[in-house]
């Protein structure tokens, strides 16, 4: 079964760049499509990013040309690279595995202005 478990949140200014990063435990992140969501306080969860297992991406139209998500097989490791981040990008952040209905506990993003 696999695991996840969200790493690299934090507080910064708008502007600024912050990359998550999410581990996977098991023997099978090679072959499964990966995403990143996100819940802000009083809003529905949202997919942030997707890349599947050949790396093909998605982004959510407010994200494009800011956030870049990229996967490291041999690290079983997916990173979600967050650049000129607006106040609206506060959020928590979960990465998943929609396939196989498995998320991570989430990692706090707040952006302040």
């Amino acid at each position: 079964q696999v695991q996840l478990v969200e790493s690299g949140g934090g507080l910064v200014q708008a502007g600024g760049s912050l990359r998550l990063s999410c581990a996977a435990s098991g023997t099978i992140f090679s072959i499964i499509a990966m995403s990143w969501h996100r819940q802000a306080p009083g809003k529905e969860r949202e997919l942030v990013a997707s890349i599947t297992s050949s790396g093909s991406t998605y982004y959510t139209d407010s994200v494009k040309g800011r956030f870049t998500i990229s996967r490291e097989n041999a690290k079983n490791t997916l990173y979600l690279q967050m650049n000129s981040l607006k106040p609206e990008d506060t959020a928590i952040y979960y990465c998943a595995s929609r396939g196989l209905n498995i998320w991570g506990q989430g990692t706090q993003v707040t952006v302040s202005s």
